[in-house]
C-alpha cells in the first residue's frame, strides 16, 4: 500500500511552528502496513487542501490521510474540500474515529472529519492534534488493508 499524509494548518504552512501531527501520522501509516508513505505535505486550510487531495489522487495513492482542519473554527474547511473529491462517503470510519476516545476527550465529537472513497483511493480526515491522530489511527490501522482491498475490488474474506 502507498500512503500520503496531508497536514492542514495555516500556521504550520506559514512556518509559525513545526508540524508534529503529520510526521506522527506518517509513522503510524507505515506501522499499519503502508510500504511507502509520502509527506507530510503541509498546506493551509481551504482550497489548497482540495489541490493536495487531487494531486494525491492523480498519483494513485491507496490511502490519503489528512490531519487538521476538521474543527468548528471559521477556517476549518478540510471536510468541505474532501467532500469535493470523494465519490462516496464511508461514514462508519468517521463515526468510529469521533467516538473512540470520547470519554477521555469529550470534544472529540466536534470533529467534522470525513472518510470516503475517491476512485480507487481511501481518503480519511483526522483531527490536527497528536492525540487525535493516535486515536484515529487506532480505528483506521486495523481496517486499512481490508478497506483498500475492498476499494480495489477484493472479495470479502471467507472463514
Amino acid at each position: 500500500m502507498r500512503g500520503l499524509v496531508v497536514t492542514v494548518s495555516n500556521r504550520a504552512a506559514a512556518g509559525v511552528y513545526a508540524d508534529t501531527s503529520g510526521p506522527l501520522l506518517a509513522g503510524l501509516l507505515a506501522d499499519a502496513g503502508c510500504a511507502l508513505v509520502d509527506g507530510p505535505v503541509i498546506v493551509p486550510d481551504g482550497e489548497p487542501v482540495e489541490v493536495a487531495l487531487r494531486t494525491g489522487l492523480a498519483e494513485e495513492y491507496d490511502v490519503i490521510v489528512t490531519t487538521g482542519g476538521t474543527g468548528l473554527t471559521p477556517t476549518d474547511r478540510t471536510p468541505e474540500m474532501t467532500r469535493r473529491v470523494i465519490d462516496r462517503e464511508i461514514p462508519g470510519i468517521a463515526e468510529a474515529i469521533r467516538l473512540v476516545n470520547r470519554e477521555k476527550v469529550p470534544a472529540s465529537v466536534l470533529s467534522r472529519g470525513l472518510a470516503g472513497q475517491a476512485g480507487r483511493t481511501l481518503v480519511v480526515n483526522l483531527p490536527g492534534s497528536s492525540g487525535g491522530v493516535r486515536d484515529g489511527m487506532a480505528v483506521l490501522g486495523p481496517i486499512l488493508r481490508h478497506a483498500v482491498d475492498q476499494i480495489r475490488g477484493g472479495d470479502h474474506p471467507r472463514s
